[in-house]
């Protein structure tokens, strides 16, 4: 693609004129994740990008300017200016990833032996495919989610899920009939209420099952050998594989677990406060990148 279909008038001025580097975030889990890796890769290599904060509860990430870098409209999105046409990476283990192949040249953040590579490959695309979707949906229903799940309507032997207003529904001869708006559903608020607190709990148990799995790796249940770090060989070495999984299980608490909850995983919570110590972590999740 280039440069005159990747920026638009719409496009910020300091994305356009990027030199280098330049990542576009929100200091979420998500965009947390390769906000750290660069403060990392400062504090060795002196790597240098600029950055701009977007804020995506007024949906910038969907418009047109930024769909052009990241078709999925999600942050963080990383784009490389040093190639020509400007190079877009888009996902956080992709992202991840590129800096490593490009950034790291020495594998401080990920292993040069390939069994640990690969093992550092597993974890980071187990979390990206099995963690974050689960906890995200946890947070979404606990903390954000604006009206209650929708009713269920039944018309003789068809039944669908009234997700709208005053929907209209087909009963089995295709003829239509209206029903009642949302706020006069016939079914009852404590259902609706029922079936909020059923996905509340179902995000709750696989957030909790795959900080388990976590857990045992960590714990060396079945190599009883502790790791410190979720990769590499005996107590394993911090790399991406850590990165991209520590800013959303750090939030444990924001997620509504408890400290009973997290009992079970000891040696996740010191995981935890071991990564949270670093100088580049806590650069990576302060200040810096946090909006006005």
């Amino acid at each position: 693609m280039s440069n005159s279909n990747l920026y638009t008038d719409e496009t910020p001025k300091e994305v356009k004129e990027a030199k280098g580097l330049h990542l576009i975030t929100q200091s979420t889990p998500n965009g947390q994740k390769v906000q750290i890796l660069l403060e990392e890769l400062k504090d060795i290599y002196n790597t240098e990008w600029t950055t701009t904060l977007i804020n995506i509860m007024t949906n910038e990430q969907k418009k047109d300017w930024f769909l052009r870098l990241d078709p999925n409209g999600r942050i963080p999105v990383l784009v490389d200016n040093t190639q020509s046409p400007p190079f877009c990476v888009m996902e956080t283990s992709a992202e991840l990833l590129y800096l490593l192949k490009f950034a790291d040249k020495n594998d401080e953040f990920g292993f040069k032996d390939e069994y640990e590579r690969s093992q550092a490959l597993q974890w980071l695309f187990f979390w990206h495919g099995s963690g974050a979707p689960y906890q995200g949906q946890l947070n979404h229903f606990r903390k954000f989610a604006k009206e209650k799940l929708p009713c269920m309507y039944t018309y003789s032997s068809l039944a669908i899920i009234d997700t709208q207003p005053a929907i209209r529904l087909l009963d089995p001869l295709l003829n239509p009939l209206e029903l009642q708006p949302y706020a006069q559903c016939t079914t009852s608020k404590k259902l609706t209420d029922k079936r909020l607190e059923d996905a509340i709990e179902r995000f709750k148990n696989e957030t909790l099952r795959v900080y388990g799995v976590l857990e045992i790796q960590l714990s060396g249940k079945y190599t009883n050998e502790p790791k410190d770090y979720l990769a590499g060989n005996g107590k394993g070495k911090y790399s991406v594989a850590d990165i991209g999984t520590w800013p959303w299980v750090k939030g444990w608490s924001f997620s509504g677990l408890t400290e009973e909850d997290m009992k079970p995983f000891p040696h996740l919570l010191k995981w935890i406060d071991r990564i949270a110590e670093r100088p580049a972590v806590k650069r990576g999740t302060g200040e810096k990148y946090q909006q006005s």
